[in-house]
């Protein structure tokens, strides 16, 4: 266990992030399906939703706390919002694809212009 937390800790920051966002799409997607009905489904999401502020914490750990919040909440915001369209049937309109891009455009810019050595 405490070489794992080792390497956990020696793991490349922007990993982490990377990894914290696409547990955050898969809680915040599983939210729908979320209830006493579904305990397995349930519990599910919330060890999703825990790895993914372990990541998170990683990542913070070498990151600007603005810039590694940030990023985690776009690669959720641009994952939910596609697992909408793709899963759920949301609308795939000109505006809303648009919006998806610029959130994109943002992680890129801060991912860039963090002032991150790492």
């Amino acid at each position: 266990m405490t070489e794992t937390l080792r390497l956990l800790t020696q793991m490349n920051p922007w990993l982490a992030l990377t990894i914290a966002g696409l547990l955050e799409v898969g809680w915040a997607s599983g939210f729908k399906y979320v209830g006493p009905q579904r305990p397995g489904v349930s519990l599910l999401v919330g060890i999703a939703m825990l790895a993914s502020f372990a990541f998170l914490w990683l990542a913070t750990q070498k990151l600007p706390i603005g810039t590694a919040y940030a990023v985690w909440t776009g690669i959720g915001a641009v994952g939910a919002a596609s697992i909408g369209i793709l899963a759920y049937g949301e609308p795939a309109t000109a505006i809303r694809l648009v919006c998806i891009v610029l959130i994109v455009a943002g992680i890129v810019g801060l991912k860039l212009f963090s002032g991150a050595t790492v």
